[in-house]
């Protein structure tokens, strides 16, 4: 099973919900969750930040759901 699908049904959520939470269409999730468009960085750290989870967590990594902590240039706003 695909894990964006996965953590999706996991948390009770509709693609149309992930895609309104992210600013994309749902037909663009639908695409990104069935594999027939990549995954763009920004939307991947859209999704790891909505589903509080890890970046590797997403893309078959790691096995871990837990987020990693934050970096220093991510407390300073350095980053996004």
């Amino acid at each position: 099973m695909n894990r964006l699908r996965e953590i999706r049904e996991d948390k009770g959520l509709t693609q149309m919900q992930i895609a309104k939470a992210i600013g994309i269409t749902q037909r663009n999730y639908s695409y990104i969750e069935t594999g027939k468009i990549m995954l763009t960085e920004d939307i991947l750290i859209k999704l790891a930040d909505y589903y509080n989870t890890s970046i590797d967590y997403l893309l078959y990594r790691t096995d871990k759901r837990d987020t990693y902590p934050k970096s220093i240039m991510q407390e300073k706003n350095y980053m996004h």
